[in-house]
């Protein structure tokens, strides 16, 4: 389509020389600029670089800090003692989930609840900030190694600054005044070795406290994920099947009681029994993983290994070309003199066994090698005599770990089935014991006709007894066989 028909004579020309004067000017600015921008360029892109590698070593910061705290499992492998403390803090939810985690973890021996729950309002309440240094201080001195955090019902009101403002929740600065102090807890619990526990806040019945329920929420899940501790979250399990408040559910043995409280926030004693057993599920799980690191043969250092089996000795430094020195100690001499006949003392070894660190140098890690004393009642019900002065061991022994790091020996007597030719017993190899095949290796042994194990049918026919016969003496025969049932007439 042609300009001519729209423009008057002269007006094309003039237009064309104006687009060509100004795409020059545009050339000549662009080259003589051209380097700028390019520098421009990759200064933004070296400065997003950096954004982008503070905000992940930010986070792996965090989560390094979490990891250098309990190692390889959430919970430290190796307590002070043989125990876990655990501690509750909270309000009032707290507070009933310590009676409830009481009620349910309380026989197990691997725990030392506390008897009370330490109380924190809130992190919104004028008396938050004390509160906040108390806990820390408590965690500080006393070392607890789990943790269960719950609370959060006094702090759906708005937030007042030192100031004298009021910030309503869910604004900017009631947010980060939340957040802040969030992270203050957690780092107080965590600084002092402690597993923390956060539980979140369930569905509410009225909707101005939901909605502050959902916004601590989002807050407490981001911190803990930020920080590397474990956050429950426990709405799905007490809202309807529309995600819906209902005061109603399945307990735990699946039958529907009221599990709400009357004001529509709290809980009842079947509701808090629920709630921990969320966190029960949790716990055990970082249990049993801190019992298998804590299983493995010379895990952690030597002040881990001290706190589990004290060493009363000093070590001394392996001499030799050899791989391994042992020198025994022998720490019950003294008590096996004055114990009865047949008793076999207390005897402590040492190991000091070299290794080589990650740099090369030579590393000698002292081993303490328990046996203790054996009442001669023992050792005579797990071995038998084979000439007065020897004694051997009766079967075969099977070794199991309870709670506190002890290991438990068993001594299981093979059956009359591995009795060889002539009466005499001999020894089987431990894969073929009745034990191992049908516990170990899940075998099933053929049985036997007549056993209790014989399921074949139909049942064999017993044989017939024959009929008993006296035997009266005569003066003429030495005897002469009569049969008891009298005879017919």
């Amino acid at each position: 389509m042609s300009l001519e028909r729209f423009c008057p004579p002269g007006a094309v020309d003039s237009m064309d020389q104006k687009l060509t004067s100004t795409h020059r000017f545009l050339s000549r600015s662009c080259a003589q600029h051209a380097g700028a921008m390019h520098m421009l360029l990759r200064v933004l892109v070296a400065a997003f670089a950096w954004v982008m590698v503070i905000a992940c070593a930010d986070r792996s910061a965090w989560a390094q800090s979490a990891e250098d705290l309990s190692g390889a499992s959430y919970i430290t492998p190796f307590p002070g003692g043989e125990r876990y403390k655990l501690r509750v803090i909270g309000d009032e939810f707290g507070e009933g989930m310590h009676d409830a985690i009481a009620e349910a973890l309380g026989g197990d021996p691997r725990l030392d609840i506390e008897k009370k729950a330490a109380w924190l309002s809130g992190l919104t309440r004028p008396d938050t900030e004390e509160e906040l240094k108390r806990i820390a201080e408590d965690a500080a001195r006393d070392k607890p190694q789990i943790a269960v955090v719950m609370f959060g019902s006094l702090d759906r009101w708005s937030y007042r600054a030192p100031d004298g403002r009021r910030h309503s929740v869910g604004s900017s600065e009631w947010r980060s005044v939340y957040a802040k102090r969030t992270d203050q807890l957690i780092r107080s619990l965590r600084s002092a070795g402690t597993a923390v526990y956060w539980v979140g806040l369930p569905i509410m019945r009225r909707g101005e406290a939901n909605e502050a329920a959902q916004v601590q929420n989002e807050i407490f899940r981001e911190r803990a994920y930020l920080s590397g501790v474990r956050y429950i979250d426990v709405q799905q399990g007490f809202a309807g099947e529309q995600g819906e408040y209902t005061p109603y559910g399945p307990d735990l043995a699946g039958k529907i009681r009221l599990l709400r409280d009357s004001d529509g926030m709290h809980m009842t004693g079947a509701g808090y029994q629920k709630l921990a057993h969320f966190v029960e599920r949790e716990l055990k799980r970082d249990l049993n993983q801190a019992k298998n690191e804590r299983a493995i043969p010379l895990a952690g250092s030597e002040a881990e290994q001290a706190l589990i089996n004290p060493i009363r000795h000093a070590a001394k430094p392996a001499s030799g070309a050899g791989a391994w020195t042992a020198s025994a100690i022998g720490a019950g001499s003294a008590a096996g003199a004055s114990g009865a006949a047949g008793d076999q003392p207390a005897e402590n070894g040492h190991i000091n066994l070299k290794t080589a660190t990650n740099d090369g140098r030579e590393q000698v890690l002292p081993i303490e090698i328990l046996r203790p004393a054996i009442p001669a009642a023992v050792i005579a019900l797990v071995t038998r005599r084979e000439s007065p002065d020897r004694a051997s061991q009766m079967g075969d022994q099977v070794t199991d770990q309870i709670p506190g790091g002890l290991t438990v020996m068993s001594s299981i007597t093979p059956g009359a089935e591995s009795t060889g030719a002539g009466g005499n017993r001999h020894k089987v190899s431990p894969a073929q014991t009745p034990y191992f095949r049908v516990l170990v290796k899940g075998e099933r042994i053929a049985s036997r006709p007549g056993r209790a194990d014989d399921t074949s049918w139909p049942r064999p026919q017993a044989p017939e007894a024959e009929p008993s016969r006296e035997i009266v003496p005569n003066a003429a025969q030495d005897s002469v066989p009569l049969p008891t049932a009298k005879p017919r007439r």
